[in-house]
């Protein structure tokens, strides 16, 4: 079994930066692919990122590429999003989430993805 919490959400304002971190606990983190994904209010979850679990297969949805980087710290069993230049359309909960299956892929499928974090809200303002 795998927990995930997820931190660093707050309120920002268009332009501006955010670190979100993951805290991973359970089994086996070094050799999980995670993601991350995001919604909206009145919207479906969305893909935002993903890495592998060796961290060299990352990718990033369209709406993000160039602005977010997603990373992970074996050694801190931490997973962690940075966001840059920051956008009123970022305003979301986000996600982070890992894969059971082990020296996985990434992925941006929600349903290769099998436990999930609570959730950390991020406000940009205009």
């Amino acid at each position: 079994q795998v927990q995930l919490v997820e931190s660093g959400g707050g309120l920002v304002q268009a332009g501006g930066s955010l670190t979100l971190s993951c805290a991973a606990s359970g089994r086996a983190f070094s050799s999980r692919a995670m993601g991350w994904f995001h919604q909206a209010p009145g919207k479906e979850r969305e893909f935002v990122a993903s890495i592998s679990w060796s961290g060299r297969s990352i990718i990033y949805a369209d709406s993000v590429k160039g602005r977010f980087t997603i990373s992970k710290d074996n050694a801190k069993n931490t997973l962690y999003l940075r966001m840059n230049i920051l956008k009123p359309e970022d305003t979301a909960v986000y996600y982070c989430a890992a894969r059971a299956s082990l020296v996985s892929g990434s992925s941006s499928l929600e349903d290769d993805y099998d436990y999930w974090g609570q959730g950390t809200q991020v406000t940009v303002s205009s």
